[in-house]
């Protein structure tokens, strides 16, 4: 089966966040099963991104696009004339809508909020190919700019979402907000997200001798993007109410990922103001063995989002045996199940688990192992073959 996939932002663009890990999760999984899997992206400088690396080899430029190949799975990177945030105006879909669409099956669409979408979403109604809408937790409007998001469901969502075949949700929440939200329950497909664990794990140790937090440290870690939607400043109050010095040791907090609108210039200021710069580092974005060094470094992994259609950082922690905390507004918290912490998502509540945790070693350990445990069950074999089947079934039916 020769399948689409279509993405505004993707490999190796993984400061990004979520997104980019998941397509590429997914696409390769069926890649393996056999299926000719192609990813149409926008090209956020790509040439740039692989000048010098052992990747680019595997990379061609044609007169419309970089084209890329990686473990059976072909992406393709449409030029960016205009860019908005994360989002991007990309003329060459065009074209390659005419001349390439008719070659696939099924069509995947990712996020919401861009202009990728629509456009093949439109050409899919016109060639009669069935298409698939994953929104990836975009789906309610509740963090920057709320009316702009309301205008693209009135112009475009609302019709993108009429129209697929099917809206694939990745966690109970998402499926409720889905269908508040006026998309029909029958339309929806659950399919939950997976983990993708590391080959082997970097030895303990190098991600604080890098970073140069002290090797006896109470270490808690949050990574991922700095967004408001993953509420770091929740985090950074809760840790800053907390003793300088617990069990002996003394407690630091470390934000490893990329800013977003200014909100790193924003969390320092709050630490300044409550006297916690000095047990406060912010890394920037980490990836690959440094991300899972991270992960085996910390001593706690918390996800204190406000809204989370699922969680993979916190997936990820949970594989390398670091004990986790995530708000209830998690999609993963149902299925780390004893294996995390689940707070609600306030201060108080965060603050009271995070001085439990440290405060305990045994504890700390206990809830290690019964994370790894929950972390083995969800990798993305079975959502891998949970999406074939969903392929087939509305290839089919064309």
């Amino acid at each position: 089966m020769r399948i689409l996939n279509v993405t505004e932002t993707y490999a190796p663009f993984y400061e990004f966040g979520g997104p980019p890990v998941k397509v590429e999760a997914l696409s390769r999984g069926l890649a393996a099963l056999g299926h000719e899997v192609a990813v149409v992206t926008a090209d956020w400088g790509i040439a740039e991104r692989i000048r010098g690396t052992a990747t680019e080899k595997n990379f061609h430029r044609s007169d419309s696009a970089w084209t890329g190949e990686d473990q059976g799975v072909q992406s393709i990177y449409l030029p960016t004339l205009l860019r908005y945030r994360a989002t991007s105006w990309n003329p060459a879909i065009r074209p390659f809508l005419k001349n390439e669409l008719q070659k696939y099956a099924i069509v995947h669409i990712f996020g919401l909020y861009d202009l990728l979408g629509p456009s093949v979403a439109k050409a899919c109604q016109k060639e009669n190919i069935p298409y698939v809408v994953e929104p990836i937790g975009m789906f309610v409007p509740i963090v920057r700019n709320v009316w702009l998001k309301r205008l693209y469901h009135a112009m475009l969502g609302k019709r993108l979402l009429d129209r697929a075949a099917r809206v694939i949700a990745t966690s109970g929440q998402e499926v409720r907000e889905l269908t508040e939200g006026g998309v029909r329950k029958e339309k929806i497909v659950l399919r939950r997200n997976g983990v993708v664990q590391p080959e082997r794990l970097p030895p303990k140790g190098v991600f604080r001798q890098t970073r140069g937090v002290p090797e006896d440290a109470l270490l808690v870690l949050f990574l991922g993007r700095l967004s408001e939607k993953k509420s770091p400043d929740l985090l950074l109050r809760a840790f800053s109410g907390l003793p300088t010095r617990i069990e002996g040791r003394t407690t630091q907090l470390v934000f490893a990922g990329p800013d977003e609108h200014g909100m790193e210039a924003k969390l320092k200021e709050l630490a300044a103001g409550m006297q916690a710069s000095e047990r406060v580092k912010f890394t920037g974005p980490v990836f690959g063995e440094e991300k899972w060094a991270a992960y085996q470094d910390a001593d706690v992994f918390v996800l204190p989002s406000r809204n989370e259609n699922f969680g993979n950082t916190a997936a990820e922690s949970a594989a390398v045996g670091t004990p986790v905390i995530v708000t209830e507004n998690c999609g993963i918290a149902p299925l780390l199940a004893d294996g995390a912490i689940v707070v609600r998502h306030e201060e108080r509540a965060l603050k009271e688990a995070l001085q439990k945790l440290l405060a305990s070693g045994p504890l700390r350990n206990a809830l290690g192992q019964k994370a790894t445990a929950a972390a083995e069950k969800i990798g993305w074999a079975e959502p891998v073959r949970e999406t074939e089947a969903l392929y087939r079934e509305l290839a089919e039916k064309r």
